[in-house]
């Protein structure tokens, strides 16, 4: 306590006595023993409210132990062969269990394959290992304090980042426990197999097959393509010691409609460990129609060959570039429109769309002669004040014309386009409202309009080509925007009447892991509804099977997760509960584990990971030789830490209950007694 504090309560005493001596004993003519009782009770009162007043405070020490962070990371993927998991498991318990270790380090077990868990579970049964994933989820877990993490793994990751890359923070140390037979065997492998999405009926499609050799000896083995069981094609592969790769190009015929099976397979060799990754299947949908989109414009700009790219990324999509006069002489040929900044000289293009009623998408932006584009259709009407500006883009949650799925505009650049207010003059849904100079405009920037004989899309700005630039800075791919522009296109391209009830999947998935089924349900106004109660009947022909499955809302579409299914073909039909609206598909998941296709410890990869973070690579039979390690690390020593707390000297709670019944006693008395 301080002294200025005590020196506090000393006056406060004294004061308390002064002022007890002038009330009660100063010229008093009251009995002495009487005054004395009424003195003490008084004094209490008093100090009590001086004490309350002081406050007193002492400052309290707590010392404790920060110890430094073990964290036992496991890889819990199907890649740890049986007999190495349980050698795998009494590795982990010897470190976790160990008495020095406990008293050392504050210890955290957790298990990896896709993502990180903490617990103690071990299955080894994860269909990918994401060791990228699993350190940086652990840096940013501890990102204070001093951490020693021990990787249990074989090294070898089917998914993410290159691990040996990883930028981890300087507060980490890692000890990899490379698990497995670190002995490189002869092997011969089907690495890469490319193929386009879809093929169309009675044309050709290529095929890229690479083929990989890991061995000394010179080999020939056979290559065969198997097309729904039936063999296509065969081809003796020659490897030697400095010829360990080939690359197999070969055209495939579409006989019939549907999705195909393709089994390529390499001969195995002789006393070969893992045959597994000698085989690789792939799926390609045969189609029997084409959509022939013409792209019409007379000028050159980057937003041309975006479109052109991202339309047709669906092989059953082909874009050809004309000029005005050029599209009008292939109009038979065309299936849709697509009308870049139009001029007067389009003319004879709207003549032919009045007439024909064929959909089109129209893109304006400063080269646009809007006087010409309000006289030519009644669709829509813009007024021109010919002064460029940067419209950003506002994306509207509630459209429905088609799903958009995961589709996000997070960060994408503004377009451009001239200054004026915008009309739709035919029922419309809007995707991208404007905001302009930071401004939300009730404005379209992107709409779809729906006549009651033909479909059209209109985007009021240009430079659409950032848009699929910034597409590919989000998620390191073209995918997402390119996705988008293909439901446009299907949109744009089908004529019937709007389904209440939509569907959104893939026909092949490489393994069940990415299997999802996507739904949107619409009210008669045709507004998302969210309320809607959807099911998911599927059976599978080869399983004999036939089950049911609700769908869960996920925003702004109902989502079925297939990942638990096994490898197979099947059928689905997705129903509306409430209002018995139904649609069908059939869809494919590929028997593909990737975590089978690796069969050694890649255990140099795991001694670079060691040197970069300030550890050491050990083995399973060397966990002793790690335990030492770790317990004599003076770097890892616990540190004694102290805290100070400032508590009050007092209850007041206590103080204020003693003031109240001194007083309360002082008055009786004196009521008692007849004083005032």
């Amino acid at each position: 306590m301080e002294i200025r504090t005590v020196l506090l309560i000393i006056l406060a005493v004294l004061a308390a006595v002064v002022i007890v001596y002038f009330q009660y004993f100063y010229k008093s003519n009251r009995k002495a023993n009487f005054n004395i009782v009424l003195a003490g009770l008084r004094f209490f009162t008093l100090l009590s409210a001086f004490i309350l007043l002081v406050n007193p405070k002492f400052t309290k020490n707590e010392y404790f132990l920060e110890k430094a962070n073990l964290v036992v990371l496991v890889d819990n993927s199907s890649s740890i062969e049986s007999g190495e998991d349980e050698q795998l498991i009494t590795a982990v318990s010897s470190v976790t269990n160990h008495t020095d270790l406990n008293e050392r380090f504050q210890i955290d077990q957790y298990a990896f394959s896709t993502e990180l868990a903490q617990g103690d579970s071990l299955k080894f049964d994860g269909k990918s290992t994401n060791i990228s994933k699993a350190l940086s989820k652990i840096d940013e877990i501890y990102a204070n304090g001093t951490n020693a993490i021990i990787l249990l793994t074989d090294g070898n990751q089917t998914l993410g980042r290159d691990y040996e890359f990883l930028s981890l923070g300087m507060n980490n140390s890692i000890y990899p426990v490379a698990v497995g037979d670190t002995t490189q065997f002869e092997d011969i492998s089907i690495g890469r197999v490319n193929s386009n999405t879809y093929a169309f009926l009675k044309n050709k499609f290529p095929l890229e097959i690479s083929v990989n050799y890991n061995g000394r000896k010179p080999i020939s083995k056979t290559l065969t393509i198997s097309l729904d069981g039936v063999v296509q094609y065969q081809q003796q592969v020659d490897f030697g010691e400095n010829e360990n790769s080939k690359t197999i190009n070969e055209l495939l015929e579409a006989k019939s409609v549907g999705v195909k099976s393709i089994n390529v397979q390499i001969a195995s060799l002789t006393n070969e460990k893992n045959v597994f990754n000698n085989t690789r299947e792939i799926a390609v949908e045969v189609i029997d129609e084409k959509t022939t989109v013409t792209l019409v414009s007379e000028i050159m700009h980057p937003d041309i060959g975006a479109i052109k790219k991202a339309i047709e990324a669906n092989e059953q999509r082909v874009v050809n570039i004309r000029k005005p006069q050029e599209a009008l002489n292939r109009v038979d040929e065309t299936d849709l429109f697509v009308l870049y900044q139009p001029t007067n000289r389009f003319k004879p293009i709207y003549d032919y769309l009045h007439k024909s009623g064929t959909n089109s998408f129209t893109i304006t932006g400063t080269k646009t002669s809007w006087a010409f584009l309000n006289s030519v259709q009644n669709n829509f009407f813009k007024e021109n004040f010919n002064q460029p500006e940067e419209i950003e883009l506002v994306l509207n949650t509630a459209f429905g014309s088609f799903g958009l799925s995961d589709f996000s505009m997070d960060n994408y650049p503004p377009l451009l386009g001239n200054l004026g207010d915008i009309e739709l003059k035919v029922p419309n849904d809007i995707l991208v409202h404007q905001r302009i100079r930071g401004v939300d405009l009730d404005k379209p920037l992107f709409a779809i309009l729906n006549e009651s004989t033909r479909r059209e899309a209109v985007l009021f700005g240009e430079n659409i080509w950032r848009w699929r630039a910034q597409s590919y800075r989000n998620t390191q791919s073209f995918v997402e925007f390119d996705e988008f522009m293909q439901k446009l296109m299907v949109y744009l391209t089908s004529n019937g009447k709007k389904s209440r009830l939509e569907l959104d999947y893939k026909l092949v998935f490489e393994n069940s892991s990415e299997a999802k089924i996507r739904a949107y349900s619409f009210d008669e106004s045709f507004i998302f509804n969210d309320n809607a109660n959807l099911l998911l009947e599927y059976r599978s022909a080869e399983a004999n099977l036939s089950r049911e499955l609700p769908m869960l809302l996920k925003g702004s579409y109902f989502e079925a997760d297939l990942s638990d299914f096994s490898p197979g073909e099947y059928t689905f039909t997705v129903t509306n509960q409430d209002e018995n609206t139904k649609r069908s598909g059939v869809f494919k998941i590929l028997e593909f584990n990737p975590e089978r296709l690796m069969i050694s410890t890649n255990h140099e990869k795991l001694q670079r990971l060691a040197q970069k973070a300030k550890g050491s690579v050990f083995y399973l039979d060397e966990m002793e030789d790690l335990i030492v390690e770790l317990t004599d690390s003076s770097e890892f020593i616990p540190v004694q830490k102290s805290r100070q707390n400032v508590v009050s000297l007092i209850d007041f709670k206590l103080l204020l209950g003693l003031m109240a019944v001194t007083l309360a006693l002082e008055w009786f008395l004196r009521k008692y007694n007849g004083l005032i």
